[in-house]
C-alpha cells in the first residue's frame, strides 16, 4: 500500500511546478491556456451529399477525393487559375467559367506600376490624415532653447498668474564668425 505522504507529495509537486514562471510546465498540465499555431492548422474540404446513392462508402482509411496534396494547396494559392481546374487536369466546369466571365477582364499587365505611381503621388502631396496631424511645421533644425531665460520668462508667468505660453520662448542665436568649428559643422 502507498503511504498518504506518498499521494499527497505526488500530487502537490505537479500544482507547484505549474506556479513556476516557465509556461512551458503549465501548458504541460494543462493550466495555462494554449492556441494552434496558425501555420499548421489546414481545412479540410466539407462534407458533402453524393450526386447518386449507388456510390460505394469509402474505405476506412482511405484519402479523401475532394482533399488537396499541401503542393498542390500551395500551387492553388500561387496559381489560382489551377485550382480552378480538377486534381487530375480536368476542364473547368460550367459554373467555374461563369464565375470568371463575370469577374471581368484580366487585369492589364501595368496595374502595380499605376497603384505605386498613385500611391507615390498621395505621398509627396501628404493625405488629409497627414494635413491634421502634422499641421504645425517643424522647428528649423538646429534651433536650441536658451534654458536660463526661458526658466525665467516661466517663473514671471506664474508670478503674474498667466499662462506658460504667454511670450516668446528665447532661444540661442549661433553668430557666424566662421570658426571652425562652424565651418565643419
Amino acid at each position: 500500500m502507498v503511504p498518504i505522504r506518498t499521494l499527497l507529495l505526488a500530487a502537490i509537486v505537479p500544482l507547484v511546478l505549474a506556479g513556476c514562471s516557465g509556461n512551458e510546465v503549465s501548458r504541460t498540465f494543462g493550466l495555462a491556456p494554449s492556441s494552434p499555431n496558425e501555420f499548421e492548422v489546414t481545412t479540410q474540404a466539407p462534407l458533402s451529399m453524393p450526386p447518386n446513392y449507388l456510390l460505394r462508402p469509402p474505405e476506412p482509411g482511405a484519402p479523401r477525393p475532394q482533399t488537396l496534396s499541401e503542393a498542390r494547396q500551395a500551387e492553388a494559392t500561387l496559381v489560382p487559375q489551377a485550382a480552378l481546374q480538377g486534381g487530375n487536369g480536368a476542364p473547368m466546369s460550367a459554373g467555374q467559367q461563369a464565375l470568371l466571365q463575370a469577374a471581368g477582364p484580366p487585369v492589364s499587365a501595368g496595374v502595380r506600376n499605376q497603384v505605386d505611381a498613385a500611391a507615390a503621388k498621395r505621398a509627396e502631396n501628404g493625405g488629409f490624415l497627414d494635413k491634421v496631424m502634422f499641421w504645425k511645421k517643424p522647428a528649423a533644425p538646429g534651433t536650441l532653447v536658451d534654458p536660463q531665460r526661458e526658466a525665467k520668462r516661466l517663473r514671471e508667468n506664474a508670478a503674474l498668474g498667466e499662462s506658460p505660453l504667454n511670450g516668446d520662448t528665447p532661444i540661442i542665436q549661433r553668430h557666424s564668425n566662421n570658426s571652425l568649428w562652424d565651418m565643419l559643422f
